[in-house]
């Protein structure tokens, strides 16, 4: 039996950090900067699902679809993504 997690409603005061967080990083795109992502993967048989860290190069965010995409080719959907992380960004972003 495979256990799964809900999915984390974000706060909308966590919501605007990771929306800051993320315009960040689109700012910063052409330099494709380190980043780690934290992200819920719906599980294709039962409700649920599992969260899951992916680290690598930003390649480019995009609005439609609304996904991030990594130079390894890694493709997550940003309404999926709970926490990123990346060198440079502002821990404190006010």
């Amino acid at each position: 039996a495979r256990l799964t997690e809900e999915r984390i409603e974000l706060d909308p005061q966590e919501a605007e950090r990771l929306g800051e967080r993320l315009a960040a990083l689109a700012k910063r795109q052409q330099e494709q900067p380190e980043l780690s992502l934290l992200y819920f993967v719906p599980d294709a048989r039962k409700a649920g699902g599992a969260y899951v860290t992916v680290s690598g190069q930003l390649k480019k965010i995009t609005d439609f679809p609304r996904c991030i995409y990594l130079t390894d080719g890694s493709r997550i959907p940003i309404e999926d993504i709970v926490a990123v992380e990346s060198p440079g960004l502002r821990e404190n972003m006010d």
